[in-house]
């Protein structure tokens, strides 16, 4: 394998999510990317950094806790996208700016708790799953509701919208689907949670679907680091 370079890596990304957004109509720079650097090196995001990166994303709680570590003279924005098992919360509630894979209310409220209330509110998506496949994680769309009106309620929390991985796919009209199905229920919330001003959906292999159907939000790990 050869040097990966991350700078390089990156203006291709952003160079599709600029012709993606012209070719779904959509305002210049309204879709943020994620670096997902879950496995990768603290050397490979520190390239990223510098070449303009100010947002990454974690899978594992104890790998993310050692990075913000190593990094925390960057002052990046920690998000976290992983499965999240009760026992992780109190390392993830304090240590991260934004979780997307809240998919049910335990999580919720002990992350809230165990928040530091000196801290800004953390900022919440909750994930749907919007397939059958056993190996995602996710709220179902009939809990939706529920899951939402809960979370909007725990104080040091603040709900921002909903995330998903669909079932993979080459096929560009069943990666809109997936992501069509999203924003309609982003779309239901935001009548009761108008405050709501989060898609994440989206990543190397599927962006342009997903900011066709108004992804805000796409998650890039492979197109930036190299496969794992």
């Amino acid at each position: 394998m050869g040097t990966i370079n991350v700078a390089t890596n990156l203006q291709h990304v952003r160079d599709r999510v600029a012709a993606a957004e012209q070719c779904a109509n959509r305002t210049p720079g309204s879709v943020h990317v994620l670096a997902v650097s879950k496995t990768k090196s603290t050397a490979l995001i520190r390239d990223a950094w510098a070449a303009g990166q100010r947002t990454f994303a974690e899978n594992y709680a104890q790998e993310a806790e050692q990075k913000i570590k190593a990094l925390a003279d960057l002052g990046i924005e920690w998000h976290f996208i992983g499965p999240i098992q009760s026992n992780k919360t109190r390392a993830l509630a304090s240590a991260m700016d934004w979780i997307h894979s809240v998919d049910r209310y335990k999580i919720a409220s002990r992350l809230s708790e165990q928040r530091d209330p000196a801290l800004a509110p953390l900022n919440v998506c909750l994930q749907v799953k919007l397939s059958d496949e056993t190996t995602k994680f996710g709220a179902s769309p009939v809990e939706l509701q529920t899951l939402a009106e809960q979370v909007a309620s725990l104080p040091n929390l603040r709900l921002r919208g909903l995330m998903t991985i669909p079932a993979a796919s080459t096929n560009p009209e069943v990666q809109r689907a997936a992501f069509r199905r999203l924003r309609e229920l982003f779309e239901a919330l935001q009548a009761y949670h108008p405050s709501l001003d989060t898609l994440s959906m989206g990543m190397s292999g599927d962006l342009e679907a997903a900011i066709k159907e108004g992804s805000n939000l796409v998650r890039v790990g492979t197109d930036i680091f190299g496969a794992r």
